[in-house]
């Protein structure tokens, strides 16, 4: 067996559903402080987190990922028990196995690799490791960031474990990801009876053309690392149940997916303006859980690019598609910020599983990763 495959097995057959890590940290942990990182232990509320270092120098590589996995689902529609890692087929089964339980063996092992091969490399290494991200994300990675930022310390470089192959491990990083700023929206009428309308003002009837110029309006073109910018309406609801009573409220929830080229208030101005030309008597509720960021093409890219190419052969793809993860948190203290993983094809499903030999592939990619940034740069 393999040391990455043996490491995911042990890592999968702790029952860290969010936010619990039921000691995944500490078994990481132990792996990496005979290389000589130090290792720094928090706790939010239920949340644990681990940022462990090995150098005081730059450039700074640091890997990024969580413990915490999604529920499993029926448990009778696996073919194995999630938490007891299976092996059949060339498969390794297990919620986790893709997201992202291989990745963070994949992370330990390369180290162990590259430190032994390399034990006087220039810079620094860290990994960043929460069990909050599959869950609301408000006492890991972000609190990790925070607390770093406090004291002046910065990362050059992130790779986040997220599995983002599509066909083959390798053929694709994401090299950014788009925000996500959502809206209660209350458009406000006057109740009343639907057999004197004149006598009540129908919230519905009042919004309609507002909602309509909202889902037609172009938000922004993109640009080349993105898709423009997105408004889909995701919640809405009007009415007591009654057939006979115009509502006295409209209460619409919606969702901006946006990219580098908006801004948080130009898209708030913007929806404000909409809503005004209509005359509408509303209230408006904002959240922001992810602001957008972008790593175009330089150092980080072309280094696990270039690992990559030599690993498999493949010449990888730069996506921008998909939710968020932990590197829009990452991104406020470093300047780039890719994620690269195993394949996705099976993330959040039953029976998750990721093929054995892509284990020990991606180990050396993250290794080989290490050597583009720290040996042969330096």
């Amino acid at each position: 067996m393999s040391k990455t495959l043996e490491l995911a097995k042990q890592l999968i057959s702790r029952r860290s559903l969010t936010p619990l890590d039921e000691g995944c940290l500490t078994l990481i942990g132990k792996r990496l402080e005979p290389l000589g990182f130090k290792l720094e232990m928090s706790r939010y509320e239920n949340v644990d987190n681990l940022w462990a270092r090995r150098g005081h120098t730059g450039p700074l590589v640091c890997f990024a990922g969580h413990t915490d996995v999604v529920p499993t689902g029926p448990l009778d529609q696996w073919h194995s028990d999630p938490f007891t890692p299976s092996v059949r087929d060339g498969m390794l089964y297990g919620r986790g196995a893709a997201d992202m339980k291989g990745s963070l063996a994949a992370f330990v092992t390369s180290i162990e690799q590259f430190v032994t091969a390399h034990p006087e490399h220039a810079g620094s290494i860290a990994l960043l490791l929460t069990s909050d991200e599959e869950g609301v994300a408000i006492n890991g990675t972000v609190r990790v960031v925070d607390a770093l930022r406090e004291r002046g310390e910065k990362m050059d470089y992130c790779i986040v474990g997220e599995p983002t192959s599509s066909n083959k491990t390798g053929d694709t990083i994401k090299n950014g990801r788009r925000g996500s700023l959502s809206g209660k929206l209350v458009v406000k009428g006057v109740q009343g009876h639907i057999a004197y309308p004149s006598l009540a003002k129908n919230p519905i009837h009042l919004a309609a053309p507002a909602i309509a110029e909202l889902a037609a309006v172009t938000w922004d073109d993109g640009n080349a690392y993105f898709p423009p910018t997105t408004w889909q309406v995701s919640n809405i609801h009007g009415g007591t149940g009654a057939s006979n009573v115009i509502p006295g409220t409209l209460d619409l929830e919606f969702n901006f997916r946006f990219s580098t080229a908006s801004t948080v208030d130009e898209l708030k101005q913007k929806t404000h303006a909409i809503l005004d030309r209509y005359q509408l008597s509303y209230d408006l509720a904002w959240s922001l859980s992810g602001k957008p960021y972008l790593t175009p093409r330089g150092d980080l890219v072309e280094a696990v690019s270039s690992a990559i190419k030599k690993v498999t052969g493949l010449d990888t793809e730069l996506s921008t598609n998909g939710g968020t993860s932990d590197g829009r948190f990452i991104a406020d203290i470093c300047p780039q910020v890719i994620e690269f993983g195993p394949l996705n094809a099976t993330i959040h499903k039953l029976n998750e599983c990721v093929p054995v030999a892509d284990l020990d592939t991606l180990s050396e990619i993250y290794c080989g990763t290490l050597v583009n940034l720290l040996v042969d740069r330096a």
